[in-house]
């Protein structure tokens, strides 16, 4: 700014005029002062070029030349710092700062205000783009029986995922609703995939209802043997389905949304969370005595109500990477889904055989751990102890199984199978799921607690109710 006031004191200068006289220059002024005298006629201020000093006129031209080539050489320095700073810095904000932060592990501050809430925007929206694309393929499934008409069912959201309450009648029947649960559209000619404990009675009636409301009546076609799963079908054509993803992808803290008929009442119900958990082993009942064994499912913190069983838990691409299937009623925001691996399997089978497909040993086992092992008096510290049960139908050893024909029996224990340990994390269950009926195996077994053999073993089929 002292620059520009300069500039401004210099221009009032040269403004001025007196009489007809022409406008001063500085070095006028420098001339004045070297050879007028102070007091001298006015007149006596006009120079001739011709009684001065031709040396000194020389000098002047000198350094009015200097002077322009001075006031230049700024000029262009200016401005050639101008370009090379602007350059430089694009560069710098362009490359040096990734560099930094790949080479020094130096992060770069970029999350302004603005662009965090850009962030929540993108989410948000895709989640409820998902949720759009979703829901026509998601439907409802209620569950009704013929029962007596002074016989009512109370719809209990506290108790298990159907919680009917019968109170006892007489005076006739009529067809009433019972329970109700999800599911969702796999092929637009009408497959449904949902949990067995939803259509796991094969004396009820069971009504599919589309997110358009529309009504069809349902027919189950597969009951998964060994995992609570089941495929029902509706006559319909052109419907919206939903896509498998790989529920072997998915990754701790990932978000997920989870779409069902929450307490059988409010279809369509969208809640979010993310994975908290894979997998877990669990022991699942619906109230009514039966307890299944589920494993290797993914746990949730969205939220699964009685109702939600049988919907799709989904990525943010609007793949299925879950089926929601139970919750745990002593905690909060714990729920579980089956990976969206073992639903795809179980829709080709149908779609393929018409049934699920399931290998099957026949026996009944408890996982060893070094503890129980040295209680019983047995040297390995792993493996399946082949057990019968509390009840006379909880038999060791399933008469005509493949492990009847191999020469197994009740006390031996299942080491490894086809050269993997069996443990806890890998019980005898997961060591056969991905095979056929009909595959070969060779399992090691401890006979007597100390003797080893291998055993060859053909799988046979598990039986699944249609």
């Amino acid at each position: 700014m002292k620059e520009k006031n300069t500039k401004i004191s210099l221009s009032k200068v040269t403004s001025k005029k007196t009489d007809d006289r022409p406008p001063e220059s500085l070095d006028s002024d420098i001339v004045e002062q070297g050879h007028v005298k102070k007091g001298a006629p006015e007149e006596a201020s006009v120079i001739q070029k011709d009684v001065l000093d031709p040396g000194l006129l020389d000098d002047l031209d000198l350094h009015k030349k200097f002077q322009s080539t001075r006031s230049s050489i700024v000029v262009v320095a200016a401005i050639v710092s101008l370009v090379v700073g602007t350059i430089s810095g694009m560069a710098g904000g362009r490359y040096l700062g990734p560099w930094l932060d790949a080479r020094l592990g130096i992060a770069q501050t970029q999350f302004s205000g603005t662009e965090i809430r850009r962030v929540e925007l993108d989410e948000n929206s895709a989640i409820i783009q998902v949720v759009k694309e979703a829901n026509p393929a998601v439907v409802s499934i209620i569950i009704s029986k013929d029962l007596p008409k002074v016989q009512q069912y109370f719809f209990d959201p506290f108790g298990d995922f159907f919680g009917s309450t019968p109170s006892a009648g007489s005076g006739g029947t009529e067809k009433q609703q019972v329970g109700a649960g999800s599911g969702f559209i796999v092929s637009s000619d009408g497959l449904i995939l949902t949990n067995k404990h939803v259509v796991a009675d094969q004396q009820a009636e069971y009504t599919v209802i589309t997110s358009d409301g529309k009504k069809y009546i349902a027919k189950v076609l597969a009951r998964d043997p060994l995992n609570d799963l089941a495929v029902v079908k509706i006559d319909a054509t052109n419907l919206a389905t939903l896509q498998f993803g790989s529920s072997d992808s998915v990754e701790l803290g990932q978000r997920v949304i989870a779409i069902g008929n929450a307490l059988g009442e409010f279809s369509n119900t969208v809640t979010t969370g993310v994975i908290s958990g894979k997998g877990r082993t669990i022991s699942a009942g619906n109230g009514s005595g039966t307890v299944e064994e589920l494993q290797a499912v993914i746990q949730t913190d969205a939220a699964i109500n009685p109702g939600n069983s049988g919907g799709p838990l989904l990525n943010l691409a609007g793949q299925v990477v879950g089926v929601n299937t139970a919750i745990d009623s002593f905690g909060q925001a714990v729920g579980f889904a089956i990976p969206s691996d073992e639903g795809k399997k179980v829709v080709e089978d149908v779609q393929k055989y018409g049934k699920v497909l399931r290998p099957f040993i026949g026996v009944r086992y408890v996982i060893l751990t070094p503890e129980s092992a040295k209680a019983q008096g047995i040297s390995a510290d792993h493996g399946a102890l082949i057990i019968r049960g509390d009840t006379s139908a909880d038999v060791a050893i399933v008469p005509g199984s493949p492990a009847q024909k191999a020469g197994l029996a009740e006390g031996d224990v299942i080491l490894e199978i086809n050269g993997e340990q069996i443990t806890s994390d890998h019980p005898v269950s997961s060591a056969i799921r991905s095979l056929k009926p009909g595959t070969q195996i060779i399992l090691k077994i401890l006979k007597g607690g100390k003797d080893t053999k291998e055993v060859l073993l053909t799988l046979g089929e598990a039986s699944g109710d249609k």
